[in-house]
């Protein structure tokens, strides 16, 4: 029962369904939901600080039900993109339409496609489900995200050598061409650094980046053979929705925060005051408790059920699916993260200002 309301997240799937069918602006029912119904709702819900004791944690770690619901989310994902190609080749949309059921199912590409790949590709000694993380990255055309992330991000984060770590002051939309050239500069040189150690050419089929990029634009291709162009734009939109979803949430997961520099090029160990976090419990549950993002970073290998709430954490003044409305709006965005306190507004804690100072 612990892990049931997790497969909230297959309301995204029937949600998209449900506007194709009914048609005009119910497309855009998934961004509603996403937008504005769960923000307000996490506002109502409000937060949990519980912990699972240890033996709860004990059973949790390797619940089979858990692991279940991000299996299924494989061919849901995968088969929900392909029915997308083929219901706007074939069906009959208006413009307004297209547009809001390409947005929607970018968003489900991101929030369960992205995300549920994120919790799968830390499962560095499963082969079976690294298989799928991948799987689901196909359909976003983000396959070398997950070697940057695993390799990349989790070493450098909150340091300036991570294109994944947002600078205080940058805006979100000065930080999007940073990360997602930088990720790709990133993985690309991470597997140039692999095979020279092997002693393998970097131009070769052995490169994991070639690899990929040649499945993703095998996968246009044969949208825009069989399916038709409108196909073929129809994945590019979407997963470039879905990209927008994961670096926004990168976005807010680091920005600002900074390890302290030891010496030149070393840092001091990551903990648990280097990511924001949320306890708002609609979000967290929505995104298989990634807002308990400090902990995912202090231990990568706990799986999404046992990963840990911490006081000392800098703490955000409502979810995610908040935070992200504020980062499309910089001067938003500014007034609530860069204050040097909340006092103006009451609307950041006193943590979120004692984590800002601690990292000047």
């Amino acid at each position: 029962m612990k892990a049931l309301p997790y497969y909230i997240i297959f309301q995204m799937p029937v949600g998209i369904i449900m506007g194709y069918v009914h048609g005009g602006v119910l497309n855009f029912m998934t961004l509603a939901m996403l937008f504005v119904i769960i923000p307000l709702l996490d506002f109502f819900i409000g937060i949990t600080k519980i912990n699972p004791d240890p033996e709860e944690e004990r059973r949790l770690k390797d619940s089979l039900p858990h692991k279940i619901v991000t299996w299924l989310a494989v061919p849901v994902q995968v088969g929900m993109v392909i029915w997308g190609a083929f219901t706007v080749a074939h069906g009959r949309m208006s413009t307004l339409e297209f547009v809001g059921f390409t947005l929607s199912m970018g968003c489900m590409s991101g929030i369960m496609g992205i995300n549920l790949s994120h919790e799968l590709m830390h499962r560095v000694n499963n082969r079976f489900e690294v298989l799928l993380s991948r799987i689901m990255l196909w359909t976003t055309g983000y396959m070398h995200w997950a070697i940057e992330h695993v390799a990349g991000h989790h070493r450098n984060v909150a340091t300036p050598e991570d294109p994944a770590t947002a600078r205080s002051g940058e805006s979100f939309y000065s930080f999007w061409p940073r990360t997602v050239i930088g990720g790709f500069t990133s993985s690309w040189n991470i597997e140039k650094k692999r095979l020279g150690r092997k002693g393998i050419r970097i131009w070769s089929s052995h490169n994991r980046i070639i690899r990929y990029t040649t499945a993703e634009l095998a996968l246009l291709l044969v949208f825009w053979v069989l399916l038709g162009p409108l196909a073929a734009v129809y994945f590019i939109i979407q997963c470039l929705v879905a990209i927008s979803l994961l670096e926004v949430v990168n976005y807010i997961e680091h920005y600002g925060l900074l390890r302290r520099e030891l010496r030149e090029g070393v840092y001091e160990p990551v903990n648990v005051t280097h990511s924001w976090n949320s306890g708002n419990i609609l979000t967290n549950v929505f995104l298989f408790n990634l807002q308990r993002h400090s902990d995912h970073h202090a231990e990568p290998n706990r799986r999404y059920p046992v990963l840990r709430y911490f006081e000392e954490s800098p703490q955000l003044p409502t979810g995610y699916a908040g935070m992200m409305i504020l980062a499309l709006i910089p001067p938003l965005w500014r007034k609530v993260m860069d204050q040097p306190s909340g006092k103006d507004k009451g609307i950041k804690s006193n943590i979120i200002a004692d984590a800002h100072m601690d990292q000047q």
